[in-house]
């Protein structure tokens, strides 16, 4: 028995970072669902176009069915894009800190603003997929849609949030304990523009970005 607990002990959050990991990974996979969405968005509005000049017809169904799509890219996305770090920040002061003071920063953010914020928007809008399923709600306009399925993707956006915010605290304590990477680290991989960019650079016999970067440095 003095084996297991040393090294419960030694390593307390390793359950934690494999249920960190675990998350990432669901919301890195809903995150490439979400990009076909846009293309099916995408699609749906030019075939909306095409059909109502070439045939002069159309339906609110196809506009309804846009706005659904667009807000699954928004909320379902949610997660994602804190995965990847990717939401507007506001650094005038924060990139003055140093950078264990930006953790426990992002750490009071997490854990007293956007998680409690996550759950009591699932608390609130449950009762409307409810009542909308139960009754089954359609949309007032000419061939709308049925409404219940829009309004789950609130609850459903807000728990892939919430998830990876507990992802992210996970992360930033173990960080702050020395028990795990600087997150930022996980996110620092090249956008597709800056991958172009060094490509073309790299024909032209030019140093990459960060090639350049560091002879500044």
């Amino acid at each position: 028995m003095l084996v297991p607990v040393f090294c419960f002990r030694r390593d307390p959050l390793k359950p934690l970072l494999t249920l960190s990991s675990l998350i990432d990974r669901l919301n890195a996979r809903v995150g490439q669902i979400v990009l076909w969405l846009i293309l099916l968005c995408t699609l749906i509005s030019a075939l909306n176009a095409v059909v109502r000049k070439a045939f002069n017809m159309s339906s609110n169904a196809y506009l309804e069915i846009q706005w659904y799509l667009f807000a699954g890219v928004f909320l379902l996305g949610a997660g994602y894009t804190l995965l990847k770090d990717e939401h507007v920040r506001i650094d005038a002061l924060s990139q003055r800190f140093s950078r264990r003071t930006q953790v426990k920063i992002d750490v009071v953010g997490l854990a007293v603003f956007l998680l409690p914020l996550c759950g009591w928007v699932i608390v609130q809008a449950w009762p409307l997929v409810s009542q909308a399923f139960a009754s089954g709600e359609v949309s007032t306009n000419a061939g709308g849609l049925i409404r219940w399925p829009v309004y789950a993707l609130i609850p459903a956006g807000f728990l892939l949030l919430a998830l990876q915010a507990l992802s992210e605290l996970i992360k930033r304590v173990a960080f702050l304990t020395g028990a795990g990477p600087d997150p930022a680290l996980s996110v620092a991989e090249k956008k597709a523009e800056e991958k172009l960019l060094d490509e073309l650079r790299a024909r032209h016999g030019e140093p990459s970005a960060s090639q350049a970067t560091e002879v500044r440095s």
